[in-house]
């Protein structure tokens, strides 16, 4: 089989992958919240600065980005499949996160519950499911790209940058709060505790960024009929 074919066997190669890498970041999510007394991210200092911590951690977020974008590099043979992989193994990766946070530690406790995202640029936050719902987009559309054959598109440039506004509204919605009270300082970032995240604007940025998952559908259904 041609490494450009769908392989069934990658996708489930990078999964196992994805799900045991979750388990780890799992693990050292729990070490780190159970050394500051923070299981439930959602109070004020989720990472106090007398620990020390703030900057592994902040290294520690960009090389689980390395490590996700490698393995899909190593999987993948054109850069679309490639990005393809990534996704899967992004998504996987994060919905198994939570699922293993809440074998370890009873948190989250439902899909309601804050998180603290990511720490880079500002403090994401924002509920679970939010993040769950992009990370299923991505193994959705990871899936469909790496998975099956479908004919060349024609506008896939306009589908992506409506994918890309869509992106950009998501990450305003997870780091509103902490564009409000940036100028204040890094102590005002620290304390910041959001008490409402706008819903309607990450579920129009969630449909646009559904949009190229929709048209691979699209252009596979139709390379079928045709």
């Amino acid at each position: 089989m041609s490494r450009n074919s769908p392989d069934r066997s990658r996708w489930f190669v990078v999964a196992a992958y994805a799900v045991a890498m979750a388990w780890v970041e799992a693990a050292v999510v729990y070490y780190l919240r159970t050394l500051v007394d923070r299981i439930n991210p959602y109070q004020a200092n989720p990472l106090p600065i007398s620990t020390g911590l703030g900057e592994a951690e902040l290294v520690r977020e960009i090389a689980t980005l390395v490590m996700l974008l490698t393995v899909g590099w190593l999987a993948g043979a054109s850069w679309r499949s490639r990005l393809g992989y990534s996704l899967i193994a992004f998504g996987i990766w994060d919905i198994f996160y939570y699922v293993f946070l809440r074998v370890m530690t009873g948190w989250p406790k439902s899909l309601l519950d804050w998180d603290i995202l990511f720490l880079i640029p500002l403090p994401w936050w924002g509920p679970v499911w939010a993040p769950a719902s992009i990370a299923l987009l991505m193994i959705l559309w990871g899936t469909l790209v790496t998975q099956f054959e479908s004919p060349p598109a024609r506008q896939r440039f306009k589908v992506a940058a409506l994918a890309c506004l869509g992106i950009a509204l998501a990450l305003f919605a997870f780091m509103a709060d902490a564009i409000r009270v940036a100028d204040r300082g890094t102590e005002a970032l620290r304390t910041l505790l959001p008490v409402e995240f706008n819903s309607l604007l990450f579920c129009a940025a969630l449909i646009l960024m559904a949009m190229p998952s929709l048209e691979t559908v699209w252009r596979i259904w139709r390379g079928k009929t045709q």
